[in-house]
């Protein structure tokens, strides 16, 4: 059976699922490796760290730690992407399980659409390579929510730590978070949207598949032509899937912004792309 690394953060939804997957008859205690990373954000991170190791000696399983040196302003974005690439670096052909659930999807699809993220807005948690066994009815009968997670953990009498970081409005997840507990889901609202975004994911892919086959091949121009008459939507588009092709990650707005410099920029011009990536712009082309 291949590995599996559980993201245990110490937090009341992976104990739960650190206990679900130990005591699961689909996984051996040799295949599980349990994996923390200390951002090293919070003076008492290390308390965290040797709880969760703790832990994963209770449940005979392997255990990896990752130290950060990431400050207190570190954003969401900075940490998740170290936290990510410690937990590919211990195995790369393992697959990751995270603790997501129903409420985080719906918190994640309501940030990134207030983020104007667009339709991609509803098609998150969607990483190759992750799975979220909360979020997989594969595994349960439906989607587990926090509710369900935190029966659970009273029932097995589970231990776990609080991120005092949770109660923070510092961070964006947190203030939408409380202002969703003054309007509270029930269940079948929160399947709906979960249903949404299982269609939304397979749509993704589709338009991915047939935005990439739209592209021109490797070293070639892109005509600015193309633009005049495009519509907005899909230029976007494809400027996305070429951007990230040529390794660049830009937002909606960024890419917004490419695109109108594209239409209006005068001939030699460059645009700066995020990472100081800059592209001249010709009276006719440009390359990615």
């Amino acid at each position: 059976m291949a590995k599996i690394i559980l993201a245990v953060s110490g937090g009341v939804d992976s104990m739960v699922m650190l206990d679900m997957i130990c005591r699961s008859k689909q996984y051996s205690s040799h295949d599980i490796i349990v994996a923390h990373f200390d951002h090293g954000m919070r003076e008492n991170s290390a308390e965290d760290a040797e709880f969760v190791q703790r832990k994963a000696k209770e449940y005979s399983v392997k255990f990896y730690l990752g130290h950060g040196e990431l400050s207190e302003e570190t954003s969401e974005a900075r940490a998740r992407t170290v936290r990510y690439n410690f937990l590919h670096s211990i195995d790369p052909f393992a697959t990751v399980f995270t603790a997501h659930h129903l409420d985080d999807l719906v918190e994640t699809t309501v940030i990134n659409l207030s983020r104007g993220t667009g339709w991609r807005g509803l098609a998150v948690l969607d990483t190759p390579g992750i799975r979220r066994p909360f979020l997989e009815t594969e595994m349960f009968y439906e989607p587990l929510d926090k509710a369900a997670i935190l029966e659970y953990a009273a029932k097995r009498q589970l231990g776990f730590r609080e991120d005092q970081s949770n109660s923070s409005d510092e961070y964006l997840r947190n203030r939408i978070r409380h202002q969703m507990n003054n309007f509270p889901m029930d269940f079948e609202q929160k399947i709906q949207i979960y249903d949404l975004w299982q269609r939304q994911k397979q749509l993704k892919s589709e338009i991915d598949q047939l935005v990439v086959s739209l592209l021109p091949g490797k070293n070639q121009p892109w005509q600015r032509a193309w633009f005049e008459n495009l519509d907005t939507s899909l230029a976007l588009e494809l400027l996305r899937a070429g951007t990230l092709q040529a390794g660049v990650s830009a937002t909606r707005p960024q890419l917004g912004d490419f695109r109108q410099a594209i239409l209006n920029y005068a001939p030699g011009k460059h645009f700066n792309l995020p990472g100081d990536r800059l592209v001249k712009l010709n009276k006719r082309d440009f390359m990615l």
